[in-house]
């Protein structure tokens, strides 16, 4: 899984519109606020271990939207998605993605896949 491609994939969709990509950026960051305030709020509210679990759970769900909402920003910038998805077979690969979004649902895993992909990208 490649996060930013993730999240121009996700900001483009089946035709690239300008409402689109204003809706899923707003999504990632929305996503991302969201789960981390109701997660902080679970845990510290939670009385039982079901609770501490499933607040710790939203803070990594949270977390992961924090990526996507980064690149989001800089894809929202003239003619950068375009670039990021210029030699794509973006059928092909929209029907991968749909599947790699689950990954938002393990907590850290696409926080994990995203600075692993940074560190390699600014070692070259």
């Amino acid at each position: 899984m490649t996060v930013r491609r993730l999240a121009a994939l996700d900001m483009w969709g089946s035709s690239g519109s300008q409402r689109r990509r204003r809706v899923i950026r707003w999504e990632f960051i929305v996503g991302a606020v969201g789960c981390l305030a109701l997660g902080l709020y679970v845990l510290a509210s939670s009385s039982t271990p079901v609770w501490f679990v499933i607040g710790a759970w939203l803070l990594g769900a949270g977390a992961n939207y924090v990526p996507l909402a980064l690149y989001a920003r800089a894809l929202s910038q003239p003619g950068a998605l375009e670039a990021e998805l210029h030699h794509a077979d973006r059928g092909r690969e929209l029907r991968r993605a749909g599947i790699q979004q689950l990954w938002i649902a393990v907590p850290g895993a696409v926080v994990f896949a995203a600075l692993t992909q940074e560190r390699r990208s600014s070692g070259r």
